[in-house]
């Protein structure tokens, strides 16, 4: 329930969207259909304008959890024990289900590979997630197979103690050879489903310490070392920047380079103190292979 403190004359829709989290405009626009939305215990429709005084309450019901079912896919595993697994995901691998992917994910994956030896607090679309990567973002992760690694591995990204190093192609010259982007990140004001810098109160700190590996005739190779880990987080930084991630369709270029459709961004290196023995342990991959074609192209390009 929402009492309008000031007069916005805002359409009942697009204030639902913008202020209720995750809701986007055609699910607020069901709702009403559905007698779900009220203003003043009055039913309304979508174009109704509120005005102050005005009580709205609007009725979201929560979403049938989908189960995920173990499914026989392959993992790049990169060490596993009786605590943790760290994985190498391929890009196109989506961690976890959820709307529109409930089949085919690194969830689905584990759960056949590890059985019940997946820690439970990640619920059951996620358990064992500790941290995300983008579906088109290849790498490495780290997955908790027991409730007590999950709480430690937890406390370490939260404290800051997990390091996160990516590699990534932009577009353009990054003048500067080493420069930290500490900027805030939040929710985009206009498309609920970007992340955008913003000084917002809804904002929170982000912090992306940005190395070049590579300059390139129109491009640049760098390394990005997450201080932070918010949604997007190298995606939006390096568009801050001016160098959007090459083939990043949603903060980059409308019409991409190569004809590329997701973005050239790997998690290649990750270090963690083991949560049973404290060891500090590190990992690192090679670039993949769609990674090291996209950048011989670069190389090419005059």
């Amino acid at each position: 329930m929402i009492r309008l403190e000031a007069d916005t004359e805002a359409r009942v829709d697009v204030f639902l969207s913008e202020n209720i989290e995750g809701l986007s405009r055609n699910t607020a626009q069901r709702l009403i259909l559905e007698g779900q939305v009220t203003i003043n215990d009055k039913h309304v429709s979508k174009n109704t304008r509120l005005k102050i005084g005005d009580i709205l309450t609007c009725i979201v019901p929560s979403p049938a959890p989908a189960i995920a079912v173990p499914e026989a896919i392959d993992l790049d595993i990169v060490y596993e024990d009786t605590d943790i697994i760290v994985i190498n995901k391929p890009q196109g691998m989506v961690v976890h289900p959820a709307a529109g992917n409930y089949n085919g994910t690194l969830v689905n994956a584990l759960l056949h590979h590890c059985g019940d030896s997946l820690s439970g607090i990640g619920g059951v679309q996620r358990p064992g997630i500790v941290h995300r990567l983008d579906k088109d973002t290849s790498g490495l992760l780290v997955v908790a197979k027991n409730d007590a690694a999950h709480q430690n591995l937890t406390a370490q990204l939260a404290n800051r103690e997990i390091s996160r190093i990516y590699h990534a192609i932009c577009i353009g010259q990054v003048k500067k050879d080493s420069q930290t982007v500490d900027v805030p990140i939040g929710r985009h004001p206009k498309d609920r489903k970007k992340m955008a810098v913003i000084q917002k109160a809804k904002s929170r700190e982000a912090k992306t310490h940005i190395s070049v590996l590579e300059r390139l005739p129109r491009f640049t190779l760098v390394e990005a070392r997450l201080h932070t880990g918010r949604t997007h987080q190298i995606r939006v930084h390096l568009s801050f920047l001016g160098h959007p991630v090459l083939g990043d369709p949603v903060y980059g270029l409308k019409k991409q380079p190569f004809g590329l459709s997701h973005q050239i961004l790997h998690s290649k290196k990750l270090s963690l103190c083991h949560p049973s023995t404290g060891v500090v342990m590190d990992f690192e991959t090679p670039l993949p292979e769609y990674f090291q074609e996209v950048l011989e192209k670069t190389r090419r390009v005059t």
